[in-house]
């Protein structure tokens, strides 16, 4: 193998992360053997809350088990095909929800088995389809499933003040009083506590991962950070995947950047992406490595879990823990509008839902924060949300002077990808655009 420009090597957590993932599903399918609970919600539902019940319970979220399919070509494609055909579903309607409700429609289960439902759905709403989504599961699995939905529609987060914040609050002690009407479980305070805390730090320590792929070389190539951000949405209020960020992620990476370890060992050009990726083709980031390209992550990546403030120069800084604020969480009240408070002003990847202007400024930050040399930009026709204002955004980095390319797919729909055509585009747009030539291997 030739020499790099930098050491490189494979992260020592990755295993860990590994096994966390594959147990998270095991768990949820084998709980009820144990006297627990099952329930279905978004990436972005307020887990802490059921988590805090009495007993075990275990959640699946909507968004992670959509992508999981979207990895696996067949297995979406049957999905898809089982909602279109079966159940006449449109096929312009979001790529994870399509594969979601194909499952339920087969009685199959992505990782074995049969369709393992639920007690009840707690959910909220931001897109366009959210509520929809699992209030249709639902229905689909039987109509018989208790469900709840929160409205975060309380505006971007420079916006938030006490009003948005009660509004939210207020939400969430209806979601108490569904969750302990509906189960029989009460909520545990100190549970409750402990989850807020977990969900701060889950939210902030990937943050702080995030914020150390400003190094050059960078620790981090976006292929793998998805593969880690995926427990914040997950379930980020629990124990082990927030000890997993404080205490195993976030001190190897800062390792990684003090010993110049790279996660692409002869990176030439840092590359801004945007929208989840096409997940049943990853290969494409790995194929840009081929000329020295490093795929340093975006708005998606760092804020889809992730939680951020801008500070007095404008820049983009990791919110802080409860424990960096000096804040002890006493009462029910005080936990619930903390969480409130960090999901409406933290979370900066619902701000592109108000608006192009927002994204882009947000999205420019980054471009200039991040030392990226340019920006590739997957037009998803698998994501409404996600991919609002694109070309808005191509724009706005355009006038910055930066080199764009686009190429059009699907995050979880393989029938609207052409793998070789994104090929080509990559192989014209970094060596006639960039100037780039391919690596000698």
């Amino acid at each position: 193998m030739a020499e790099t420009k930098y050491e490189t090597k494979g992260l020592d957590c990755w295993g860990k992360a590994k096994e966390l993932r594959t147990k998270y599903y095991k768990d949820y399918v084998e709980c009820r053997e144990r006297g627990g609970l099952r329930w279905e919600g978004g990436a972005w539902s307020f887990d802490a809350l059921p988590e805090a019940l009495e007993g075990e319970i275990r959640p699946l979220t909507e968004e992670p088990y959509g992508a999981t399919c979207g990895a696996v070509p067949a297995i979406q494609r049957k999905y898809q095909e089982a909602a279109e055909g079966k159940w006449g579903c449109a096929k312009d309607l979001c790529a994870y929800m399509r594969s979601y409700w194909g499952s339920i429609i087969l009685d199959e289960f992505a990782f074995g088995g049969k369709w393992p439902e639920s007690d009840f759905i707690f959910q909220n709403h931001i897109c366009c389809s959210h509520a929809k989504w699992l209030q249709v599961a639902g229905e689909i699995e039987g109509g018989n499933i208790p469900y709840f939905c929160f409205d975060v529609g309380a505006g971007p987060f420079y916006k938030i003040g006490e009003r948005q914040i009660d509004y939210v609050t207020e939400q969430l002690y209806d979601g108490i009083e569904f969750l302990e009407k509906t189960t029989g479980r009460k909520i545990d305070d100190e549970k409750l506590a402990r989850k807020v805390e977990n969900t701060y730090r889950s939210a902030c320590y990937w943050s702080k991962a995030c914020e150390l792929n400003q190094a050059i070389p960078a620790p981090l190539d976006e292929k793998s950070m998805y593969s880690l951000y995926v427990f914040g949405v997950l379930e980020k209020s629990n124990d082990d995947y927030a000890d997993f960020y404080e205490k195993e992620l976030y001190p190897e990476v800062k390792d990684r950047v003090a010993n110049k370890i790279a996660a692409v060992g002869d990176e030439t050009c840092r590359i801004l992406g945007d929208s989840q990726p096409p997940w049943g083709f990853l290969r494409v980031l790995r194929y840009m490595e081929k000329y020295g390209v490093v795929s340093i992550g975006s708005l998606y990546t760092f804020s889809l879990v992730g939680w951020w403030r801008i500070d007095e120069e404008g820049n983009l800084k990791p919110y802080k823990t409860l424990e960096e604020q000096g804040i002890t969480i006493k009462n029910r009240e005080q936990a619930l509008r903390l969480l409130s408070e960090g999901e409406l002003k933290g979370k900066l990847m619902w701000a592109p839902f108000y608006g192009a202007r927002i994204k882009n400024d947000l999205v420019k930050k980054i471009a200039k924060q991040w030392k990226c040399d340019a920006a590739m930009v997957h037009l998803n026709r698998g994501c409404e949300g996600t991919a609002q204002h694109q070309m808005e955004l191509k724009l706005a980095l355009g006038n910055m002077g930066f080199p764009v390319m686009t190429y059009e797919g699907n995050m979880a729909d393989d029938r609207e990808f052409d793998e070789a055509r994104t090929m080509r585009l990559i192989d014209l747009f970094v060596t006639e655009t960039m100037g780039l030539k391919r690596l000698k291997e």
